[in-house]
């Protein structure tokens, strides 16, 4: 017996626009993850190359590149002619970089933030449909 009026079909539909939602809210947490990646390498390697910072992410030097023009932009980075090669830049954490290493990680924040919102009988209502859900056979 169902619970509610709702077809598999129905609940499926509506978990995958959730699904979407929490996707979206994914991608940006993952984005400033890689930021994050890029200041601890620099910060670890100060005054950092472009070369030590792709090697120490196991990233290409194109993508760094653009990622630390970003950071750059954004103020968390200041970029200067290396005074022992002209020729090499010299990557260091701004006053702004430094705080936002500082400041803790936050991970899946968007989706926290959502489910600090409930009552803790909702909450263990979700726990338990995602115990059913992962013991669906894929």
């Amino acid at each position: 017996m169902m619970w509610s009026s709702s077809s598999p079909q129905a609940l499926a539909e509506r978990l995958s626009v959730l699904a979407e939602g929490i996707e979206e809210s994914r991608q940006v947490d993952r984005a400033g993850k890689v930021a994050r990646g890029l200041l601890t390498a620099i910060a670890a390697n100060e005054p950092a190359t472009l070369g030590t910072v792709a090697k120490a992410t196991a990233r290409g030097a194109p993508a760094v590149s653009r990622s630390v023009e970003s950071l750059v932009r954004t103020g968390l980075v200041e970029r200067a002619a290396d005074p022992a090669n002209r020729r090499r830049l010299a990557l260091r954490l701004s006053e702004a970089g430094r705080e936002k290493m500082a400041a803790p990680s936050r991970g899946n924040a968007a989706l926290a933030t959502r489910l600090q919102r409930l009552a803790h009988s909702e909450l263990r209502a979700i726990d338990r449909a995602l115990e059913i859900l992962e013991r669906l056979p894929r």
